[in-house]
């Protein structure tokens, strides 16, 4: 199961480990126990400090194995087998339980130790997300931490009884002491937050006590990272509130045109920016969405969601976009229920089950095409009266034999039982007939919305609610830029937006040397 070259790397991690570790597997007579226990078997082999007791524990959900260290009060469970992108929270977890320490902040730290009463965490999770192995972790380090919080991670491809009767219909889905506490990415700082009630008052207090910034970015994608990392080489006081650092390319799975970098995955290439920003003096501010920008004369203001206010002399925009929703009845109710976004995370759910791609672009083909291989039939419904996917693209489509097009077909309402998604209707465009599709899921692929509702009244915007940016990114209130996929710029690219985030940054460094600096009195007061 680990070949010569991961045997090393794993080998070399596993020599930060200082303490011992237990692991103790539950297993039944079935075939993914024993994969199970080649795969402990092999990590008992690379390290010393590891040692392995096999148990057949009916108890325990089989295959399954806990880790926890002698003297050491750990509940962390794995269901399953985690492999795919959940090798990296096997590694993690590992080493944590081992006594090496973890790359957190210590305020988060101490949150998690000072938590208070029992918190049992079930997580769902794919090998196919790139979303849930920061759930996972997250979870997990919570448990190693704080002898009150108990983890278990469970593969729904392993347990798709418990799948079924929780009608888990998206990943990564967390239960906390039997009720559902979230479904989708969440990170440590927002899971801690949602436990820690008072942490909310203490973060916009913390915030309003920020000096003003010469560059405030807002948002934390690939554009918000470049503009950040631009700005801080200049040496000005920067800051960067992102809602969640890395934007939507923490929902990307391949990337492969990203010139120099051959290919890479959404979750790494976010991780790889956010440790390139923190390289520099910028002053990180995650998980703080942004509510109304102020413009002044000599100072803006950026009033956020938890009530605090960020002062700054120029600030940057780049907020993203996020998947378009079709805006039919239905979709809000059986969202997470049978309507999804993300075919990479939740097709694995829907394995063996008929399913309905809306859109027709290359985003809607492509997850037609992968769908196909999971599922047991694949409707793409698309608008238009042709596929707008390249032609490579619909040529493959087409040759699956589990596959059908519909054209000039408009989605009106998902249908479900109250629970789950149970079809759809569409309506045919020329005839205009009106028809009834059964399915079990439906993933939307319809094209992107740009953040800046929150803009509106402030800065111009199109239409489509992009800001209207010249060519150095400057918006219509001066002092005030744009970069990313939230403007007009076309070509909704990572490596645009990351050069246009430099450009932004320049252009306002520039602006910053044209204008005078306000008086410190003045500073202080706005």
């Amino acid at each position: 199961m680990l070949d010569d070259n991961l045997k090393s790397q794993l080998k070399a991690y596993l020599e930060k480990v200082v303490r011992p570790i237990e692991i103790v597997a539950s297993v039944d007579d079935g075939a993914k126990s024993a994969e199970m226990m080649t795969l402990l078997g092999g990590l008992v082999e690379l390290c010393d400090k590891i040692s392995l007791t096999e148990r057949r524990d009916y108890g325990e959900r089989a295959p399954s194995f806990s880790l926890n260290s002698p003297g050491h009060d750990i509940h962390l469970r794995f269901a399953g087998i985690p492999m795919g992108h959940e090798f990296t929270s096997l590694v993690l977890a590992l080493l944590q339980v081992g006594g090496h320490p973890p790359r957190t902040e210590q305020a988060i730290i101490d949150q998690i130790r000072e938590l208070d009463g029992e918190l049992t965490f079930e997580t769902y999770f794919s090998l196919s997300c790139q979303n849930c192995p920061d759930v996972v972790q997250a979870l997990n380090l919570m448990a190693v931490l704080n002898p009150r919080v108990k983890h278990v991670a469970i593969d729904g491809g392993v347990f798709p009884s418990e799948v079924e009767s929780r009608q888990v219909m998206s990943v990564p889905t967390v239960y906390l002491n039997g009720e559902l506490f979230g479904r989708g990415r969440m990170e440590i700082e927002e899971i801690v937050a949602r436990l820690d009630t008072n942490s909310a008052a203490r973060a916009a207090e913390k915030l309003n006590g920020r000096d003003a910034y010469e560059v405030l970015v807002i948002g934390g994608g690939p554009a918000g990272a470049a503009a950040a990392i631009y700005a801080a080489r200049k040496g000005i006081r920067t800051g960067i509130a992102a809602e969640r650092f890395g934007g939507q390319v923490l929902d990307t799975m391949a990337i492969e045109n990203f010139i120099s970098v051959r290919h890479t995955e959404g979750p790494q290439l976010a991780a790889s920016l956010e440790e390139h920003v923190r390289e520099y003096d910028v002053d990180i501010m995650n998980l703080q969405r942004a509510e109304k920008l102020v413009p002044g004369k000599d100072m803006l203001a950026v009033e956020l969601a938890n009530g605090a206010t960020l002062r700054s002399r120029s600030v940057i925009l780049s907020t993203g976009a996020r998947w378009r929703q079709m805006g039919v009845p239905g979709e809000d109710h059986y969202r997470n229920r049978g309507v999804a976004y993300c075919p990479h995370c939740d097709g694995p759910l829907f394995k063996g089950k008929r399913v309905a791609v809306i859109g027709g672009g290359n985003s809607g083909v492509e997850a037609a095409i992968d769908l196909a291989n999971i599922v047991s039939h694949v409707t793409l419904i698309e608008f238009d009266n042709k596929l707008r996917a390249d032609d490579v693209l619909q040529r493959k489509l087409r040759s699956l034999p589990n596959t059908d097009v519909l054209l000039s077909a408009k989605t009106t309402e998902v249908l479900g039982d109250g629970q789950k998604v149970t079809g759809l209707t569409y309506e045919n465009r020329i005839a205009g007939q009106r028809h009834t599709l059964a399915l079990d899921g439906i993933f939307v692929q319809i094209g992107l919305l740009p953040n800046t509702e929150w803009l509106k009244g402030t800065v111009e915007l199109t239409p489509r609610g992009e800001i209207v940016v010249d060519h150095h990114g400057q918006t219509s209130v001066p002092g005030v830029f744009a970069a990313g996929d939230c403007t007009t710029v076309p070509y909704k690219q990572i490596v645009i937006a990351v050069g246009e985030g430099a450009k932004a940054s320049l252009a306002a460094f520039d602006h910053l040397m044209r204008t005078s600096a306000p008086e410190a009195d003045s500073v202080r007061a706005a």
